[in-house]
Formats: C-alpha cells, structure tokens, sequence
C-alpha cells in the first residue's frame, strides 16, 4: 500500500475487530487511522481542537478514558490511539508484561534505543495533521505517558503539533548514567523542535514524582540544558511522609496516581497542563 495523501483525512469511523465499542465508554466513537500501509484504532471523543492522548502501559485502560473525558469537559476533541493491548483492558500485573513484551520487540517502538527514529513517530505526526485539518484552530496538542512520554516531543518535529506535555517520560530505560540524561527523541530533531519552540513561544511541560526511578531528577535537568525556560519541569513531592501521603511508588500523574481534589499536586498540575492547552489551541477570539 502505498502512502496515503496528506491532503485527504483519513480516520474513519465505525468499528472492527480491532477497534470495537467499548462499552462502559459509549462515548467514544471507535474508528481507525492509516498512515503508510500502517492502521491502528482510534477512539475520538468532544468537541473543539484536538489533541492527541498517546496511552501508558498497558493501554487504553479506565483511568486514560477518563483522563481524555476531562479534556473532553475541558473543550477538546480527544484522539486516543491504541499502540499496545486491547481497548478497555484492566490494568493488571498480566497485561503489563505482555505491553512490556511487545514493547521490547516491536520495530515500531524499539528503534528509539539506537537513537533512530521509529516508524510510530511518524505515524503519530500523520495523525496528528489529520486531526487539525479535522478539528482546525491554530494547532494540536499532544501528551504521552510513561514509553510514550517522549512522543510528544518527538511529534513537535512537525507543524500541527504546538502543545506538548510529557507525562513520566520513561524511555529510555534509566540503565545508565548517560541514559538517565537522555529522551527518546531522534537526536537530529532536537535542534528543529527547539528552533521552533523559540519562534512560536511555544512552551513543553514534563511531570513526575520525585521518587519515581523510572523518571530521574537528571533527564528533566537534561531537558532545561536543552530548552532552556521553554521547559516547565513539574516535579511532585512522593518522598516518605510527604504532606499529601503520596505513595513512594507513584508513576502516573494524571491517571492512575492522579486526585481530582483543587489542593492535590496532581490536580493542580493538571490545571497547568490544561491551561497550557488552552493558551496554545484556542485562538485569541475564544479565550
């Protein structure tokens, strides 16, 4: 199959094998999105301009619907791709090793360790262009999870993307010193997506917990060396008796460690992400 014209959307709505209703979220309309002979599902759901929801391990599970339901509430059109695992899945101990499986060998993510880029970084820029040219506004936002979380750094190598957030970066995998000080992003973008972050005062937000080993302290040190103030580091406090008792362990900021309580840092962190959004997706008439 050859590539698909970049002037002609292509997700499709209706439901297949792959992407079937889920039904404790009816209110996410299932469909596919192809790109490069490559089709994966798609779930879109609101009104308003877009932004792409790009899933931790092990998938689409309760706590990522819900999450895109509050930016759906919020006035966004949510895109969810599944890259990993069934849409609805619960979040088990066996679903996470069998994502963690297919993560460590599949083509389409494990290039990032050789610093190459992987095929899904593209994949996810095509959808992010067909989700503007759907939704319009002045752009898309883009948020990955934990394996994702570089994604969205990755997809501002393309124009449409003008939104980032990194929530958990966790890739590459913190085996060494050089690796705790590094993103999965192809190393030959770095210095187009900081060009245009400088001329679109476009901002990058990354989130973690300060105990969490899978996000050390030192790649969002790497992340201000290269960005400079266009890097909002947010760091929320997990140590031992910490003032909101959060667990030692906590990974996933604004899913399943996430409290929908005004004086929680998870919450107020997602108010920042919310108003980084806003800011950047609503034009000057509508704010």
């Amino acid at each position: 199959m050859s590539k698909h014209s970049l002037d002609t959307p292509e997700w499709k709505s209706g439901t297949s094998k792959s992407a079937p209703i889920v039904e404790d979220y009816p209110d996410f309309e299932p469909g596919s999105y192809t790109f490069n002979g490559v089709s994966r599902p798609v779930y879109k759901s609101g009104e308003g301009p877009a932004i792409i929801v790009i899933h931790e391990i092990p998938g689409i599970y309760d706590e990522v619907w819900n999450f895109a339901r509050r930016l759906n509430k919020a006035g966004f059109t949510t895109y969810l791709p599944s890259l990993l695992g069934s849409p609805g899945m619960p979040y088990t101990t066996g679903n996470l090793l069998k994502s963690m499986t297919k993560l460590c060998v599949s083509k389409e993510f494990n290039r990032f360790a050789f610093r190459e880029e992987a095929p899904i970084a593209e994949w996810l820029r095509a959808l992010a262009r067909d989700a503007h040219r759907s939704c319009g506004g002045p752009g898309v936002g883009a948020i990955g999870m934990c394996f994702s979380g570089g994604f969205a750094l990755a997809m501002m190598a393309d124009e449409a993307v003008i939104a980032p957030v990194l929530s958990q970066p966790s890739m590459p995998l913190t085996i060494s010193k050089k690796l705790r000080r590094d993103i999965d992003v192809n190393a030959s973008d770095i210095p187009k997506i900081k060009a245009r972050m400088e001329r679109d005062d476009i901002c990058l937000i990354g989130l973690r917990f300060s105990g969490d080993k899978l996000v050390p302290g030192t790649r969002f040190k790497y992340l201000v060396e290269t960005f400079g103030e266009k890097f909002v580091g947010i760091s929320i406090d997990s140590s031992s008796g910490n003032a909101h008792n959060i667990k030692s362990n906590a990974h996933s900021v604004l899913t399943r460690d996430y409290v929908d309580e005004k004086d929680h840092p998870t919450y107020q962190a997602f108010q920042k992400v919310l108003a980084l959004f806003k800011k950047q997706l609503f034009s000057a008439s509508e704010q």
